[in-house]
């Protein structure tokens, strides 16, 4: 599963919604053998999820998301992340760098993440506009979401027993 949080800003933030967004995870690997991890994330399948939210502004939220204002998903169907380096501590946490591919752009990533016996989860925080997406506004930019959002994952994959 893959899971962004959104988070608001802007003079007038408290009228805006932090949001949260969900997607499976289309293929995920992590190899502990081969110091390997892959993700793949249809961009079409991410929802958003907000609890707090009624379902016409979810929907709503959910078109800007995908549509041609900001992740265009129609035109970069795939996010992927392809690892180059896993360190790895005895405590079980991990640091992951590789590449992250979203919105057509390839940036280099870092990836913050524990887990043992093939169940692993990650996070890392990344910038809108480093991946050529503007940050949504709103009411003349008063109410805006943060360029910073937090991508969140949980895989299962190959790992020692």
């Amino acid at each position: 599963m893959l899971r962004v949080r959104v988070y608001r800003s802007g003079l007038f933030s408290a009228l805006g919604h932090e949001h949260e967004v969900r997607a499976p995870i289309q293929k995920g690997t992590f190899d502990v053998e081969s110091d390997s991890v892959d993700l793949l994330v249809d961009a079409r399948t991410l929802r958003v999820v907000d609890a707090n939210t009624s379902e016409k502004d979810r929907a709503e939220i959910q078109s800007t998301m995908l549509g041609p204002k900001v992740l265009d998903s129609e035109r970069f169907p795939e996010i992927r992340f392809h690892s180059s380096r896993v360190e790895r501590s005895p405590d079980g946490k991990w640091r992951l760098h590789g590449e992250l591919t979203l919105h057509g752009e390839t940036r280099p990533v870092t990836v913050e993440g524990e887990g043992q016996k093939g169940h692993y989860r990650g996070w890392a925080q990344l910038r809108q506009k480093d991946f050529a997406m503007t940050p949504v506004t709103v009411a003349g930019g008063t109410v805006k979401v943060k360029d910073e959002v937090r991508v969140e994952f949980e895989i299962f994959g190959k790992g020692p027993n």
